[in-house]
């Protein structure tokens, strides 16, 4: 039996079916959104009926709209005029059971969602904000007009229906070999460098799930490594006008690991990057939301690489920094000391389900 997710307009005339809320980006191509309108044209007069969907990127609460200022921007937007003399899609199955549900006088349609799209993702308010929290969204809405797209004409909510939609990605089943880092580093006053090197058993890991870094450290050097830090950051780049990137840590641990001058060391050193630990993080990136259940850190962004230059929205990505503060000896020790860093790229998915 499929779930059924329907709204109705303020005025009954209109109502909105789809079969599901989540639309699975594959990378090659996107799951196409089908759904019906069923109509009741008694109040209609000579306005006709449209659906769009449409793309975009909130910038701050809808209760300050009241103050005519759009704090809404479509990235992308499609409409479709439905009734009267409107286009038919061909019927796909989805379509035959929610038109088998809504009864006569139901309408279908069908909308792609072209690939240089983002995923839905949302900024998580901060503890005072009010209001849907900033984000990409996107949203099915029917509606009544006398013209398709005339800015002049005024829309009244009564006359619309929508329902907010997700575009997700879920982790591809090949998982390939893991990324690996080593460094070099010599320091003042000692003729020996210190190698450290860093890898990870494969290029992507589960949200939740542990992540082992395994840590070679060559210390040759006539100091010693008196601490391990392990930070994860995440880069949320918005690409609207201008692109505009900033990071910010969701993870440090810190492995009080001593390694002795002239003196090697092997270990795994596990972490779980969560969003439990990050509540309080205005403007961490959240995988979107649909009202108010639980989410998680945003997913890694993935791309066909031909499409990179054109993706608008947000783009999501992480890395792992793993820090060796390195002491000086003798009576220089404070001021010698110093600070060994590698980085390795983190992808952060869900699985796909079980069909």
């Amino acid at each position: 039996m499929t779930k059924v997710f329907k709204k109705t307009s303020g005025n009954g005339g209109l109502t909105l079916y789809l079969g599901k809320r989540d639309y699975v980006d594959h990378i090659t191509g996107v799951d196409v959104i089908d759904g019906i309108v069923k109509l009741d044209t008694t109040d209609f007069g000579d306005r006709k009926v449209f659906i769009q969907l449409a793309c975009a990127f909130r910038y701050g609460s809808e209760d300050l709209d009241v103050m005519g200022l759009c704090f809404r921007k479509d990235i992308w937007i499609k409409q479709v005029q439905l009734y009267p003399d409107g286009t038919k899609p061909p019927l796909s199955e989805m379509h035959e059971t929610l038109m088998k549900k809504a009864g006569d006088n139901s309408y279908p349609f069908s909308f792609e969602i072209p690939n240089n799209l983002p995923c839905s993702v949302s900024l998580q308010p901060g503890p005072d904000d009010k209001g849907k929290a900033c984000g990409v969204d996107f949203e099915v809405k029917t509606y009544l007009a006398k013209e398709k797209n005339n800015p002049d004409e005024k829309i009244e909510k009564k006359d619309t229906a929508r329902l907010v939609v997700r575009k997700i990605q879920y982790a591809p089943t090949h998982v390939g070999a893991g990324p690996k880092a080593d460094i070099c580093k010599s320091f003042m006053m000692s003729d020996k460098p210190v190698h450290l090197e860093a890898s990870m058993e494969k290029d992507l890991y589960f949200h939740g799930e542990s992540i082992p870094i395994k840590i070679k450290i060559n210390n040759e050097s006539n100091k010693t490594v008196k601490n391990i830090k392990v930070t994860v950051d995440q880069t949320t780049d918005i690409v609207l006008y201008s692109a505009d990137k900033y990071t910010k840590t969701v993870l440090t641990k810190e492995f009080g690991e001593t390694v002795e001058a002239s003196s090697t060391f092997e270990k795994t050193l596990s972490i779980v990057p969560t969003l439990s630990e990050n509540k309080e993080k205005r403007g961490l990136a959240l995988d979107g939301r649909l009202k108010d259940e639980d989410t998680n850190l945003a997913s890694t962004t993935m791309l066909k690489t031909e499409i990179e230059k054109e993706v608008l929205g947000i783009l999501v990505s992480y890395k792992i920094k793993i820090n060796l503060m390195v002491a000086g000896g003798g009576l220089l020790g404070g001021l010698t000391a110093s600070d060994v860093t590698v980085e390795l790229p983190l992808n952060l998915m869900h699985p796909k389900p079980e069909e």
